[in-house]
């Protein structure tokens, strides 16, 4: 049976040092499946067979890493089978070619105390000179040219996601709550303290109850400090989780923490779970300490009675 071929194929390359690396690990990070170095006789063989089953890789857009270090390398022959495996519309192939200056390569290359892959003997001038020679077919049927003279790695990356990866995509949004008695989550990107809110766990009618029931949600609500700290904290949220999304971040976690983790960060974690699927967003909700067993002396630990 024969597979789809990959909605996008990206061959990328460029000058040594240029940011090929980079290139290809903002790529992989944003769901592209990236081969690197892969030797050009296997480039048909790679593109007829299908992924395995269950990889998640079907119908995924393909960067394909290659550079003079690549075996049986010739940039001729390069141009040559992308125009052969475009021709008749299969495969919908794009170059990119990272250029940059002779003077900054060579800066890169003094820093890094790196060897020219050309030059492992001789002086780095010798090797980036020798190498622009080679990739010039390259670069001349190049569709996309990215000059990295003047960017560093970040603003490479900025430029990769802008030309090459869905515009605007948000990123995965993960909503917790927990108690500090059972100490912190450790993929948490920003944590909220919840415990300078009157703990519901000291009346005893609420006190079984969680977060999720309307009548702890009210006594939480009759706090005086708490309508401000949620316009607050609303605030924030709005402002930092579109710049993780302009970043690039792939996965954002937002916890909201108490003593016991059963009824204030319960609460605030679904209110502002709610707030952001408002704004567009579809984060995820846990509540990692829901089902634990109240307990005075692990509330006795809180600041707030």
């Amino acid at each position: 049976m024969n597979s789809p071929p990959p909605k996008r194929i990206l061959l990328v390359t460029g000058l040594s040092g240029a940011g090929k690396s980079t290139a290809l690990r903002t790529l992989e990070d944003f769901g592209w499946e990236v081969v690197d170095n892969l030797p050009l006789s296997l480039l048909s063989h790679l593109l007829s067979t299908p992924p395995a089953t269950g990889s998640g890789t079907a119908g995924r857009p393909l960067a394909i890493g290659i550079d003079t270090r690549t075996r049986d390398f010739d940039a001729a022959h390069v141009v040559q089978q992308i125009e052969s495996l475009t021709s008749d519309g299969d495969y919908p192939i794009d170059l990119l070619f990272l250029d940059c200056a002779g003077s900054e390569l060579l800066r890169r290359y003094s820093e890094t105390r790196r060897r020219h892959p050309l030059a492992p003997d001789r002086p780095a001038t010798d090797g980036i000179a020798d190498e622009r020679a080679l990739m010039q077919p390259l670069r001349a049927h190049a569709d996309y040219v990215i000059d990295t003279t003047d960017t560093d790695a970040p603003a490479l990356q900025a430029q990769i996601r802008q030309r090459f990866t869905s515009a605007g995509a948000a990123p995965t949004l993960h909503v917790m709550s927990f108690g500090f008695a059972r100490g912190l989550p450790r993929n948490a990107d920003n944590v909220f303290d919840m415990r300078f809110l009157d703990n519901p766990h000291w009346d005893r009618t609420l006190r079984p109850m969680t977060g999720l029931d309307k009548e702890v949600v009210d006594y939480i609500a009759r706090d005086p400090a708490y309508p401000q700290a949620m316009e607050q904290m609303e605030t924030l949220l709005f402002t930092f989780v579109p710049r993780y999304e302009a970043a690039g971040k792939s996965y954002v976690t937002i916890a909201f923490g108490c003593t016991g983790g059963r009824h204030r960060s319960v609460h605030v974690a679904e209110r502002m779970a709610s707030r952001l699927r408002a704004a567009g967003f579809s984060p995820t909700v846990e509540h990692r300490d829901l089902a634990s067993r109240p307990r005075d002396g692990v509330e006795d630990n809180g600041p707030a009675r």
